[in-house]
């Protein structure tokens, strides 16, 4: 573990006033700034339009940022290739066209490792260890995989090059109440493996339950930073955010 020069523990990422966005001279993300810590899972939300997933996508290389720094312990990965944030550690989920629905099962995990060949086979058994029933599947065409299992092999090919930190783009969009939940609990359960995760949500107050600190997000600014649990409390946040956002109690 890095330290900083005042000997506190170097977060895992940093982002630090970041502005960035989709075409030029027009900024979706206005100076926001995000840390997280190795083990941590972090929930980001805030209403449609805040920046949520475009924050994900300047984290992972996926739109230019025009000012600001993002880093991974230490190290300045702004505006690096999504491949090279790969091979540093960084997995990335996003909400739509998240797997292959040509390729099976397999093949779909094959291509999440394919900057390690070698190691195929073990990782392969290591994420259906995971998720059994995906083990079951290795032969069917992910196109034919219900909503849930979808979700689930998107899941599994993040794990495939075993990142530090997992990049997750609204997991629960599209599933049904019970599905959500599950989306909820394996990402508690990959937390818990060590991995840390940003978790970009729609459902305010499930996320806000799990993660260990919270960003609400409003116009490409921070609004709101607390633990998840403090979040849930705020008259402020309940207001202004949750009375909208939140989906289940």
């Amino acid at each position: 573990m890095t330290t900083t020069t005042d000997g506190r523990a170097e977060p895992l990422i940093k982002i630090a006033n970041v502005v960035a966005g989709y075409v030029p001279r027009v900024n979706i993300l206005n100076g926001v700034d995000l840390e997280v810590a190795n083990g941590e899972l972090v929930g980001i939300v805030g209403p449609n339009g805040a920046g949520k997933s475009t924050m994900l996508k300047a984290l992972f290389g996926l739109i230019p940022v025009r000012d600001g720094q993002v880093l991974l312990e230490g190290e300045d990965i702004t505006s690096l290739k999504a491949h090279e944030l790969v091979e540093r550690g960084v997995g990335y989920v996003p909400q739509v066209g998240n797997v292959f629905p040509a390729l099976t099962v397999e093949e779909n995990l094959e291509m999440g490792v394919f900057l390690r060949p070698a190691k195929t086979k073990e990782r392969i058994q290591a994420v259906t260890g995971m998720y059994p029933r995906l083990g079951e599947r290795l032969r069917q065409r992910a196109g034919s995989l219900s909503g849930g299992e979808r979700q689930m092999l998107a899941l599994a090919r993040a794990l495939m090059m075993e990142p530090k930190v997992l990049l997750l783009d609204e997991p629960s969009a599209g599933l049904s109440p019970a599905l959500q939940d599950q989306v909820f609990i394996r990402t508690k359960q990959i937390n818990n493996t060590g991995v840390s995760v940003i978790m970009v949500e729609q459902n305010a107050r499930r996320c806000l339950q799990i993660c260990d600190r919270g960003y609400v997000l409003d116009q490409g600014r921070n609004a709101y930073t607390d633990t998840g649990e403090a979040l849930l409390r705020d008259p402020k946040v309940i207001e202004l955010y949750l009375g909208t956002l939140a989906k289940v109690d």
